[in-house]
């Protein structure tokens, strides 16, 4: 698990591909130091396990459904990376709950800039739509960060804004951000667990009458 605040700005320096899948390697001394075989670290959102490292770099691979749900898929050698050690129990959650499993990609649609802050649209799947709400947690490329716009829900294409400070534009790779970009989405798990919880209740009466009479694996094992 992790929260989303960024420790380190790492640097892609080797991808080697095979068939279906990709072995990443990741220039990153900060996050590399503490860490052993089988540690997680956040790469630009994607929880990736260390499998080899070096005292500044770590080893990680990639299969082949996370190079497909992940930008990780088109990155080239030498670009930056978002970087993030697992958090320790007993930490500071200082932004929010994290997992490193995406959910897809958005595009950026627009960069507006302030005279302390910057604002960035991003489009939204239909999919991803109804889990992302105003003044709520989003992860992009791995940085915790809150909603500060959300498109009418009737909106044909969905989009939603967040209004970045100097600090996150400096410290992480978003402030490198233009139009026509893509990035990786990890949405609140608390609202994917609403989503599905709704999904399973809106099941047709005599499905869910059927499964109400049906008793509980707790009770089933009750001498």
């Amino acid at each position: 698990m992790f929260t989303g605040i960024i420790e380190e700005l790492g640097t892609l320096e080797r991808i080697e591909h095979t068939a279906d899948a990709a072995r990443f390697t990741i220039r990153g001394p900060l996050v590399v130091d503490g860490a052993g075989h089988g540690d997680s670290i956040s790469v630009n959102g994607v929880c990736l396990t260390v499998v080899d490292q070096t005292a500044e770099t770590f080893t990680a691979d990639v299969m082949a459904q996370t190079l497909t749900m992940s930008t990780l898929a088109g990155a080239a050698e030498g670009a930056p990376v978002n970087l993030e050690r697992a958090a320790l129990v007993g930490g500071r959650l200082g932004g929010h709950i994290v997992q490193g499993h995406i959910d897809g990609t958005g595009t950026v649609l627009s960069v507006i800039p302030g005279d302390a802050w910057r604002v960035l649209r991003f489009s939204l799947s239909d999919t991803l739509a109804p889990l992302v709400v105003d003044k709520g947690s989003i992860a992009i490329d791995g940085v915790s960060l809150t909603v500060s716009n959300i498109s009418p829900a009737a909106a044909a294409d969905q989009w939603f804004e967040v209004s970045l400070i100097p600090e996150t534009l400096a410290a992480t790779t978003l402030g490198g951000l233009t139009p026509g970009d893509r990035v990786n989405l990890e949405t609140d798990i608390i609202a994917r667990h609403v989503e599905r919880m709704l999904a399973l209740a809106a099941r047709t009466p005599a499905a869910a009458s059927a499964a109400s009479t049906e008793p509980s694996a707790v009770l089933r094992s009750t001498p």
